[in-house]
């Protein structure tokens, strides 16, 4: 029987020499609001013979930079090929194969008998960088490894905001966009049947916002973009009474709740510990899960699950010891006892076994218990929680609303104020002057490409000087087309 995908027409990736990132949300809409069960039909694993699960992420990124020869958008690994004698740059080459690596590692292992798992998450200006510069040997290495339906059971990839932005400073309007433009360039590259599998999300720096508006929206997105569940870090989350979490080897219920009073919930897996990446370059997931025992969730006894990402390309460990430590301990891993999944084949399997969303237990954001200790959910008056907020703020001064990350010693907000407020005019710019009825006209592209662009965490992340320069260009020239 013909696949309802492949009646559709294939994307054009690159249209008027920019990345596909907008034009057919109806088509994507569709695709990825489909609820098949995606890893359900070809998992090799029984639930009742595992006593424990884990499942690691690799995140991969490169920043867009208007630094071309022609002072163009090229990816910032470009310019590192190009300058290898400033700063790391010399590291370009390997970054480069861990990009593409794993479409070696997996039909390797899958040779040898093994029975791996990754999960992927790459943003879309690194999908786009490769394309710009010709590596089409990186490309067609992912695509053996996400279209060849003998390592689809193997690979897992993640949505995440198109062009790394961290949600908490996104400009509300503009989360939703992040979101679908990554939809649409990740089915222009591997097709709409590729895109039809990815049901989890990886936000940016694992950043989760705790404002109880900015957090309902991202969840409203999510959801209404076809996820089924997200990735969140421990300490980003709490219990609804404050506390720390208690069974954070379980799959949660993220509850969003806004200052109307509205509630949405989404599926959240916790990733665990810090952001150090020697966890997920020394296996440390697995080692980790081998100390755990299967606990009870409703009515169903199931294996917890030990979840981590870390930069898959970023620093000597990923770069020289994670290849062996991953090969090896894949010699170990079978399909009983402690199992490697990928997060949505664990929730299909788990569900499937009788477990229900409305059992698992609850979180919410960091500080947001405060909050609510001061309003009632019952009857929410206007202006209240932004009431609750400033009071708080007055008598501890640890509270914040910027979200919460592996990165709280860094905020993304202080001190960035040259950055943040041209990154909200330009956004106020777009939606004011781009007509969002006709998405797929070169105009649209080319200006919500710029508003994305400019809200790249790296413009932050990496300090003031030459990073802040950049955002200031692309300001500049995103104000000139919308002007």
């Amino acid at each position: 029987m013909t696949s309802p995908t492949n009646l559709l027409t294939t994307l054009p990736e690159i249209i008027d020499g920019l990345p596909n990132i907008s034009g057919w949300e109806a088509e994507v809409l569709d695709v990825v609001n489909r609820d098949a069960p995606v890893f359900l039909p070809t998992t090799n694993l029984r639930l009742e013979d595992q006593s424990a699960t884990f499942a690691i992420a690799l995140h991969m990124h490169q920043p867009t930079i208007p630094a071309g020869h022609d002072g163009g958008f090229i990816s910032n690994l470009q310019y590192m090929f190009e300058h290898p004698n400033e700063g790391d740059n010399h590291n370009a080459a390997p970054f480069a194969y861990c990009y593409s690596r794993m479409g070696d590692f997996i039909p390797e292992l899958v040779s040898q008998g093994c029975n791996p798992r990754v999960m992927l998450d790459y943003s879309g200006n690194l999908l786009w960088g490769l394309r710009q510069m010709g590596r089409e040997d990186i490309l067609n290495n992912l695509k053996r490894i996400t279209c060849d339906r003998t390592y689809q059971p193997y690979v897992e990839w993640l949505g995440t905001m198109w062009s790394h932005a961290v949600v908490p400073s996104t400009p509300i309007p503009d989360i939703k966009l992040h979101i679908i433009a990554w939809q649409h360039h990740f089915a222009a590259i591997f097709g709409w049947e590729a895109l039809a599998r990815v049901k989890g999300f990886s936000p940016p720096e694992m950043h989760l916002p705790n404002h109880p508006d900015t957090l309902f929206e991202f969840v409203k997105a999510l959801k209404e973009c076809g996820y089924r569940w997200l990735l969140v870090q421990e300490h980003s989350v709490e219990t609804l009474d404050g506390q720390s979490l208690t069974y954070k080897h379980l799959p949660h219920r993220l509850i969003a709740r806004n200052s109307q009073g509205e509630t949405i919930s989404i599926t959240a897996l916790i990733k665990t510990q810090g952001s150090d990446t020697k966890l997920v370059g020394q296996m440390q997931p697995y080692y980790e899960a081998k100390t755990l025992s299967k606990q009870q969730l409703g009515s169903v006894n199931i294996p917890p699950i030990v979840s981590q990402i870390g930069d898959g390309e970023n620093g000597g460990v990923m770069m020289n010891e994670f290849p062996s430590a991953f090969k090896q301990a894949w010699h170990q891993i079978g399909k009983t006892g402690v199992v490697a999944v990928t997060g949505t084949e664990y929730l299909e399997l788990i569900e499937a076994a009788g477990c229900k969303s409305e059992d698992y237990p609850t979180c919410q954001p960091m500080g947001q218990h405060q909050i609510w200790q001061r309003v009632s959910s019952e009857n929410i008056q206007p202006g209240e929680v932004e009431k609750a907020i400033q009071e708080i703020k007055q008598t501890n001064s640890n509270f914040h609303m910027d979200g919460a990350s592996w990165t709280n010693h860094i905020s993304w907000v202080n001190g960035y104020e040259n950055v943040l407020s041209p990154m909200n005019q330009l956004s106020s710019l777009f939606h004011q002057k781009v007509d969002s009825r006709n998405t797929r006209d070169s105009h649209y592209r080319n200006a919500l490409l710029h508003n994305l662009l400019l809200q790249t965490s790296c413009f932050r992340y990496w300090g003031q000087g030459a990073w802040t320069d950049y955002a200031r260009e692309i300001y500049q020239r995103g104000e000139k087309l919308l002007s």
